[in-house]
């Protein structure tokens, strides 16, 4: 901060991007920094700190928009029928493993396959790799409907619907059911039912960090 105001004299003026790193770092709303300026001679560039503030107000829309879909890439059809398929994959998992506890820690979904991360303290063996594989095509096979609610998070609660706790949500959520085998809240999109998404198939399963393990999966 001391070397922050030495430079701001210095130059005789602070740039936009500078007045919003004060702002972020700080808390100095503009008009303090305006006003501090005025004081000290320098010149505040309001213009850029406001174009840097709506840039910022951009980029946080669009993260909280991506991770809200579930680390979508796309919303292609290809990217529907994997991302329909990891909602089933999440609860083929915690019936295998006979596991309550197990939820999601992440997820990242491109066209070509599906990743999905979970708290587990150990590594599935080939049984239980294969035993979630084949729930997760009996389930496709079925042709459950995929239905979209919306409701408050309160509400998707109630209902025992699966959801990234850590994450922020609105006053409103989207609570998506296969059939009456699986409920999450999820931003969407997804296939409208499980006969859309394909043949489910486990490439890998492995260890990413203590207590969370990673499966990769593709439909074809």
């Amino acid at each position: 901060m001391k070397k922050f105001v030495e430079i701001a004299k210095q130059e005789k003026k602070i740039a936009g991007e500078s007045a919003f790193l004060l702002f972020q770092s700080f808390g100095f709303p503009i008009e303090m920094t305006t006003e501090l300026g005025k004081e000290m001679n320098i010149d505040v560039d309001e213009k850029g700190f406001h174009e840097e503030f709506k840039k910022h107000q951009q980029i946080s829309r669009v993260g909280a928009e991506k991770k809200f879909k579930g680390g979508l890439s796309d919303a292609s059809e290809q990217t529907m029928k994997l991302h329909t398929a990891t909602h089933l994959l999440n609860e083929s998992l915690r019936k295998v493993l006979k596991d309550k506890d197990l939820v999601q820690k992440g997820s990242n979904i491109t066209p070509e396959r599906l990743r999905f991360d979970f708290n587990f303290d150990r590594p599935l063996t080939e049984k239980e790799i294969s035993d979630v594989e084949n729930l997760v095509n009996e389930k496709i096979m079925e042709d459950l409907p995929v239905v979209r609610e919306e409701m408050t998070f309160g509400e998707a609660k109630k209902r025992n619907a699966q959801a990234v706790f850590e994450q922020r949500y609105g006053e409103k959520v989207s609570v998506y059911s296969v059939g009456d085998f699986s409920i999450e809240v999820c931003g969407g999109p997804h296939v409208k039912n499980t006969k859309n998404v394909g043949k489910f198939k486990i490439i890998k399963e492995e260890g990413v960090s203590a207590g969370v393990r990673r499966i990769k999966a593709v439909v074809e």
